[in-house]
């Protein structure tokens, strides 16, 4: 395992690497390109591939990278998953896992939903995932585990 390639606490899949002059690129099967392999990039690509062969997550209704206006400023959600009608139904973030998960990361997560107002959250590095159901009535509650996708409410 390389350097950006550390033991993650969900099964991890085989990914597109290339070595392109001095960096790692991983194959991004949702942006259909490469992109430059950081350490929140693998905990990105492993998740995103959890998602879809662990959880039954529809491909096709994730993207990564979706821009979105907060105010004057435009910021970047790492993946957002869409329903049928595509329309945000959750956003999920992604952190190294060196990076702990901390109140910062909620708060910026909870920034990014106060534009695309879903019902989901996860934060994850890798090792420690949070998954948080936000209702309708303004309570949330966390889940012990990430769900499947027929169980999202």
């Amino acid at each position: 395992m390389g350097v950006n390639q550390t033991p993650l606490n969900i099964p991890v899949s085989e990914l597109r690497i290339r070595n392109d002059a001095v960096k790692a690129m991983v194959f991004d099967r949702l942006r259909k390109q490469y992109v430059r392999l950081t350490p929140e990039e693998w905990v990105r690509q492993q998740f995103i591939n959890y998602l879809i062969s662990h959880k039954n997550y529809p491909e096709g209704l994730l993207a990564n990278e979706v821009t979105i206006a907060l105010g004057n400023v435009s910021r970047r959600c790492d993946t957002v998953l869409y329903d049928a009608n595509l329309r945000p139904r959750m956003i999920i973030e992604y952190k190294a896992p060196s990076i702990s998960v901390t109140q910062k990361t909620f708060n910026q997560i909870l920034r990014y939903n106060m534009s695309l107002n879903v019902s989901w959250l996860i934060v994850t590095n890798g090792l420690q995932h949070f998954c948080c159901f936000l209702s309708a009535d303004g309570s949330y509650s966390f889940l012990k585990e990430i769900p499947d996708y027929q169980d999202l409410k």
